[in-house]
């Protein structure tokens, strides 16, 4: 509604008027306004069209944020699913890489110790040797 079709209204009492000519004036119980249209300064069904359009694109929009709101939970859910599965396949991947860790560590101390072995051998003999 534009400014100039805003109708304002003064209090104190007595009967409120506006500038498109709805009047209204307190009733006995005061919770309660009674309104009178007066035709005569009064374009309502050009403001009703208005309003009808404006609920209608309101609904729209209102139409649109719920799909998108569909795509986006959609999206998050295949998101949470993909998630899922690479922190499995994580989980399998370090389980396989510890037990290769685990063979392959305990190889790899007989080897160190085998080549200390060697070393010590190659020493012992280096030594007889060259002592001759």
């Amino acid at each position: 509604m534009s400014n100039s079709h805003r109708g304002a209204f003064y209090g104190g009492g007595g009967p409120l008027r506006s500038r498109e000519g709805i009047n209204t004036r307190a009733a006995a119980n005061s919770n309660e306004i009674q309104l009178r249209i007066d035709p005569m300064h009064a374009d309502l069904d050009e403001e009703i069209v208005g309003l009808r359009s404006k609920l209608s694109q309101l609904k729209n929009v209102a139409q649109e944020i719920g799909s998108e709101a569909k795509f986006q939970n959609d999206f998050i859910t295949q998101l949470q699913m993909t998630m899922i599965k690479a922190q499995a396949g994580v989980k399998n991947n370090m389980r396989r890489l510890n037990k290769s860790i685990i063979q392959q560590g305990s190889n790899h101390v007989m080897h160190v110790v085998l080549f200390a072995l060697l070393c010590f051998f190659a020493v012992y003999l280096w030594s007889k040797i060259s002592r001759r």
